[in-house]
């Protein structure tokens, strides 16, 4: 068992039930998967398999290439082209990155003060950001020539919380950044 779960299964659950009000314990809310996304608005092979590696080194799990879904002409993209990678990231190692993200990822980033409650207004049971900088973990830094020219980076964590202070405090409770 996971550091992240068995924290989930000690100590968050029950300050939730002591929080809120919950008629099934299958209410309660707990991480579900988190999407780990990169989007290359180019189609240059070089940046996608480099994206795609670099999603491999940082989760050990096989990356996916995500085909368009309609052509656009100032992109010039045709239908059916790769623009991106993306993991899907459940169970243990979902918590094996999480606790990564919290550890390694955000303590790396300069300038870092945390997420604002503003981004959780019209949000219920996700929460999306990007790392803009590239090299976020050593491994990418070991490769530096390689992993030089990364896009963005989109980080997706989803839930089963039903309202946005449930998803906070359960966020707050595992002490993700949130100011």
């Amino acid at each position: 068992m996971n550091f992240f779960e068995n924290h989930y299964n000690n100590t968050v659950k029950y300050d939730l039930i002591n929080k809120f009000y919950y008629k099934n314990h299958k209410q309660i809310p707990k991480l579900n998967k988190i999407i780990l996304n990169f989007n290359c608005k180019n189609i240059n092979f070089k940046k996608l398999m480099s994206s795609m590696i670099a999603l491999e080194l940082v989760t050990s799990q096989k990356s996916i290439i995500t085909p368009s879904k309609k052509s656009n002409i100032q992109l010039k993209i045709r239908k059916g082209n790769p623009i991106g990678c993306k993991v899907t990231l459940r169970k243990e190692n979902m918590y094996k990155f999480f606790f990564r993200l919290i550890s390694e990822i955000f303590p790396n980033i300069k300038l870092f003060e945390g997420f604002s409650n503003k981004k959780f207004k019209n949000k219920i049971n996700s929460f999306s950001f990007k790392i803009s900088k590239t090299l976020f973990t050593y491994e990418l830094e070991n490769q530096y020539h390689f992993f030089k020219d990364l896009p963005k980076l989109q980080i997706v964590i989803f839930t089963n919380s039903l309202s946005s202070f449930e998803l906070i405090f359960f966020l707050k409770s595992y002490k993700f950044p949130i100011v």
